[in-house]
């Protein structure tokens, strides 16, 4: 973990010194802030009426991102920092994500700690391509906080998803079918699984002329869990 914590402190770095030589025009920041009335995740749960902002940069197919999220409504909701640092190139796209929560093995929930046996830290890498029509992505837990395996050892935890966007009277629509391809305990499966079925339609509310609020309904199943979600949410942003 001290390796994994030196690998992100140096990309931190050269992110930084990257940006700071960029020209403006090339340089893309994103700030925004999502409000969602249910918080839900790859089919889970994780929590009810949550804010979630990012922050992010982007030069030339190359950016790092900060995501949270934290419960408006319940103080025992998932409180989160995420941070991704990805590389796109045309359709391919790679990229590594470091999670943090609330709930981990560090009973004081300290951000900090990356002890390999006692982190709220979950990293992820993941890989993919866009093809126009429809997108596919796999992601892979490789250190951290992951879930165990039938064996009671590191499940390595995967999950897979297909995506599809189409426009429907002036809607934007995404379908999206994800897996999880194998036991673990941070999905809750005992094998291959679908554990993620979900529509979720887009339509830009104006407000002035210069001025829109996107405005967003999602319906999500998880037929391995047998639950099912119904997420209204909007985005604010400069």
């Amino acid at each position: 973990m001290k390796k994994m914590k030196a690998f992100i402190l140096t990309t931190l770095l050269l992110i930084g010194a990257t940006a700071a030589g960029a020209q403006e025009r090339e340089l893309e920041t994103t700030v925004s802030a999502d409000v969602v009335s249910q918080y839900i995740w790859r089919g889970q749960d994780l929590g009810n009426v949550s804010l979630q902002p990012t922050l992010g940069l982007e030069y030339k197919g190359l950016s790092l991102s900060a995501w949270g999220s934290v419960g408006l409504t319940d103080s025992n909701d998932t409180k989160e920092l995420d941070l991704t640092l990805s590389y796109t190139i045309g359709g391919f796209n790679i990229g590594v994500t470091d999670y943090w929560t609330n709930d981990g093995l560090d009973p004081e929930n300290r951000y900090f700690k990356y002890d390999t046996h006692g982190t709220n830290h979950l990293f992820e890498a993941n890989i993919g391509y866009d093809f126009g029509l429809a997108s596919l992505q796999w992601y892979t837990n490789f250190a951290g906080n992951d879930g165990e395996n039938k064996d009671g050892k590191r499940a390595y935890s995967s999950y897979a998803e297909v995506s599809v966007p189409f426009n429907l009277y002036g809607i934007d629509w995404t379908a999206t079918a994800g897996v999880v391809p194998f036991a673990t305990t941070s999905y809750s499966t005992t094998g291959f699984a679908v554990t993620n079925l979900s529509l979720i339609a887009t339509k830009e509310i104006k407000v002035t002329d210069s001025f829109s609020i996107p405005v967003f309904g999602q319906i999500v199943g998880n037929p391995c869990s047998q639950k099912a979600y119904l997420v209204f949410g909007f985005t604010l942003c400069p």
